[in-house]
């Protein structure tokens, strides 16, 4: 898509409304054990009794997803790490695994309160580490890459709201655009779909080449007219995990004793009231872009 950080900044200007979302024929939800089979290591993040979102695990005890599920949408402040709960291939209640959060990184460019859109979808990542691995034959990690050249398929795998009691997937979407560390996609995501990994295949195996940051819709109510937005993730997650690693920029810190946050809302919707002007709309879901 040519110039596409100037045509999101013209879409973003354009909306004023939300329309429902439709579900494209092609998002199918996973609700029996063979069909998570290969998914399991994509889950709900249960964010204390306020939302959700959805994360990967890219390691037996660390779970890629949006920076903005990390953050208080009232306050603009981190979230307690130890107040998330990754359940791995939730379906109807039952998981493979379930693990709290210890500690979280987010990405060194990240501003949760920036009206710059462009710049907060770039670097919206963040990384949770669990209380304890997960182990691999319950949940083998997914591996992250670049955009394969010449490959304008993808697919998403996510939770959302409507369908927050599985796992959905989309198994073929399309690369809209790429600019600027920028992706734009036409995958069916809603509310709860924040920090879903969006998948490419390398000759067989699922790669992780981006997060859903944000959804916009230019105006329709159709499943085709709906932009989801995410980001280049090469860079971004290699600075993620040396960080994490190194304890740098993690939250909270070792050693130190921090208040945690009391978020309120209803968790069936994914969302909370009372969103930031400009920021989000759903504690737990993508972030539906406004002027």
């Amino acid at each position: 898509m040519h110039g596409l950080t100037r045509a999101l900044a013209g879409l973003l200007a354009a909306l004023s409304a939300l329309p429902a979302l439709a579900q494209s024929d092609d998002l199918r939800r996973l609700t029996l054990r063979g069909d998570v089979l290969g998914w399991e290591a994509v889950g709900r993040l249960d964010i204390g009794a306020s939302g959700f979102c959805t994360g990967a695990l890219v390691a037996g005890d660390i779970v890629l997803t949006a920076a903005h599920c990390l953050f208080d949408p009232r306050t603009g402040q981190r979230l307690d790490p130890r107040d998330l709960t990754f359940r791995a291939a939730l379906s109807d209640g039952a998981s493979v695994a379930e693990r709290r959060g210890r500690r979280a990184v987010v990405a060194a460019g990240y501003d949760y309160l920036s009206q710059d859109a462009a710049a907060r979808i770039r670097h919206d990542v963040a990384l949770l580490q669990l209380e304890a691995p997960i182990s691999v034959a319950d949940a083998d990690p997914f591996r992250t890459d670049a955009l394969a050249p010449g490959r304008g398929r993808v697919s998403v795998v996510s939770y959302g709201q409507g369908r927050e009691g599985a796992l959905s997937r989309q198994g073929e979407c399309t690369i809209l655009g790429a600019e600027a560390g920028l992706l734009a996609f036409d995958c069916d995501v809603t509310f709860g779909s924040s920090g879903a990994p969006v998948f490419q295949d390398r000759d067989g195996r699922m790669r992780i080449v981006s997060v859903i940051s944000a959804i916009s819709d230019a105006g329709g109510a159709r499943a085709g007219d709906m932009v989801s937005l995410g980001m280049e993730l090469p860079g971004v997650f290699d600075e993620l995990m040396v960080a994490l690693r190194a304890g740098r920029g993690v939250w909270p810190e070792e050693g130190v004793e921090t208040r945690r946050l009391s978020v309120g809302s209803d968790r069936s919707s994914g969302t909370t009231p009372g969103a930031t002007s400009g920021a989000t709309s759903g504690m737990g879901g993508a972030r539906f872009l406004k002027p």
